[in-house]
């Protein structure tokens, strides 16, 4: 799984983004989860409706949970936008990577842990998230 906390008027995010939605497309049909914690830095990041909308003009169409109170930030002891985490098959943050970049070392972490919760054919090309599959 990988729990993805941002925010839709974060420019980091949304550079991260195009990372995040590849994955999960990529990897959904071999378990990979891809859950977005959308936890507002601004108060009207927080309405409802700014985030359908950014959620629909972004194409984002893995689950998108709305963190108004901090609950899940805090849960996670998160203080970054964006922030990335990889859960394992038996629930266990194995490796987070906050701000931009890593985003190879990250789609390795994917299919490591694809790999031990024993998922086929773990794709192995890296994602280009310029829009390219590899």
């Amino acid at each position: 799984m990988l729990v993805e906390f941002w925010t839709y008027s974060c420019i980091n995010c949304l550079h991260t983004l195009p990372y995040v939605k590849a994955w999960a497309e990529k990897y959904s049909k071999q378990g990979l989860v891809v859950v977005g914690i959308h936890t507002p830095e601004f108060p009207f990041e927080g309405e409802l409706g700014n985030v359908k909308k950014a959620i629909s003009d972004l194409g984002i169409k893995h689950p998108v949970v709305l963190d108004n109170n901090y609950t899940i930030w805090r849960s996670f002891q998160n203080r970054y936008w964006p922030a990335h985490y990889f859960v394992d098959a038996r629930g266990r943050i194995r490796y987070h990577h906050f701000g931009e970049g890593a985003y190879v070392e990250s789609e390795q972490v994917i299919q490591q842990l694809l790999r031990e919760a024993n998922t086929k054919d773990a794709a192995s090309a890296p994602i280009d998230g310029r829009g390219s599959n590899g």
